[in-house]
């Protein structure tokens, strides 16, 4: 069921970018495809490359999806392959909702996939004073020491001076259901005072942090997470987030490619003075009955959540309402 706070965050926010990944080829005057072999800072394995990334359909559901697909196989010095895009310097926001349908992968054991943010000046400040904001991260080595992997996630945040002078802040969480191997939406609510973080629009976050202000501006919360942020969505394999360094170790590959689908991303503000929004192309449009609700979960019930004109309705049975009851058609 939508919560009363979901029900108050749609009737604030609007819509104002809609990505769903429906178009022939990736728009690269959005997104940047990553080639790199550098780890990440994390002794990760892989070799991220323009064969990790595709668009196409998800072979269960028949939506397209931006996709991002591990892989052993050598390319780069590396044994394994694998999918990493970002927005920097193309299409970046400040404060809003943002959400994302996203099939995550088996990540049992070695993969580590992770849809995610970061300061628009990272090219002039680095890491980790641009400020990271982690939406959700899957594979971590206390899941796989846990038998948990399918159920077992975190949000977190990190600013700092240096990398070895580093805040963070982080909470795991151990889910009721799986979170691997069918859609899910990922929220996350950006204020200039607080930062939550939803799964499947479940009223409690999973993540909370206040942005508090600090007198060491490398260290403002407040300031650090007030500025443009740029997006990031990728499946890293290995390393020191799920604690294996071997590639004959990363046993979630065994069986052949491992795939991340993200069906559509969105980006939702209240028009706030301090709000901003920059992205070079339109906004696409919303598919007509895009269903809201997780996959999983839409069967169990009637009703059904949707997006039309830019606010959440209600579809039940030959009629549609909004959330406050008001028949639509």
């Amino acid at each position: 069921m939508m919560s009363l706070a979901m029900v108050a965050m749609a009737q604030d926010y609007q819509l104002v970018w809609n990505e769903d990944f429906t178009d022939a080829t990736l728009d690269r005057q959005v997104w940047n495809v990553e080639v790199n072999a550098d780890g990440g800072g994390n002794n990760e394995l892989q070799y991220y490359c323009e064969d990790g990334v595709s668009l196409g359909v998800e072979p269960t559901t028949g939506k397209k999806c931006l996709i991002l697909t591990a892989k052993k196989q050598s390319a780069g010095g590396r044994d394994c392959t694998s999918g990493r895009v970002n927005t920097k310097g193309k299409m970046y926001y400040t404060y809003g909702k943002i959400e994302a349908r996203i099939k995550f992968p088996q990540t049992a054991n070695g993969l580590w996939p992770a849809f995610w943010q970061m300061g628009n000046n990272f090219d002039q400040v680095g890491w980790p004073r641009c400020g990271e904001t982690d939406l959700i991260e899957l594979g971590h080595q206390n899941a796989f020491a846990n038998g948990t992997q399918d159920r077992y996630f975190n949000g977190a945040m990190h600013v700092g001076r240096r990398w070895d002078q580093v805040w963070s802040e982080a909470n795991s969480v151990t889910w009721d259901y799986s979170v691997e191997d069918t859609f899910h939406i990922i929220s996350m609510i950006w204020t200039p005072t607080s930062i939550d973080m939803y799964m499947d629009k479940v009223q409690t976050p999973y993540f909370h942090a206040d942005l508090e202000p600090n007198d060491d501006a490398d260290y403002n919360r407040q300031l650090v997470f007030g500025k443009p942020n740029f997006l990031i969505a990728n499946v890293a394999v290995g390393g020191n987030f799920p604690g294996i360094y071997s590639v004959n170790q990363i046993t979630a590959l065994n069986n052949g490619p491992r795939s991340m689908y993200i069906d559509w991303i969105r980006i939702y503000q209240r028009g706030d003075q301090n709000e901003s929004f920059v992205c070079p192309t339109p906004s696409d449009e919303i598919e007509p009955e895009s269903p809201q609700g997780v996959e999983s979960q839409e069967s169990k019930v009637e009703s059904q959540k949707q997006l039309r004109d830019g606010r959440i309705v209600i579809r039940r049975g030959e009629h549609t309402y909004t959330v406050t009851g008001q028949i639509v058609q």
